[in-house]
């Protein structure tokens, strides 16, 4: 993996997360996937080790949990 990924579900909370997020890290090393856009990609984020979002997997693999937003269970509906 070569850019962190940020996961999030698309509540304020995530979105607040999100554009933090952003700021501090150039927004082309960063790819977003929201939840609420794009749920194909729960899987991969599980198989990750993404638990809750928001979350930030970097590019060696740590998934960095930010704030509490929503459980995956939650976020699978």
């Amino acid at each position: 993996m070569s850019k962190s990924i940020f996961y999030h579900a698309g509540c304020p909370v995530c979105i607040s997360a999100e554009q933090d997020i952003l700021n501090l890290i150039n927004p082309s090393d960063v790819e977003v996937v929201n939840f609420a856009d794009d749920k194909s990609r729960i899987n991969e984020a599980e198989k990750t080790g993404v638990k809750s979002v928001p979350a930030l997997v970097t590019p060696n693999g740590n998934v960095l949990h930010i704030n509490f937003g929503a459980s995956m269970e939650d976020v699978k509906g």
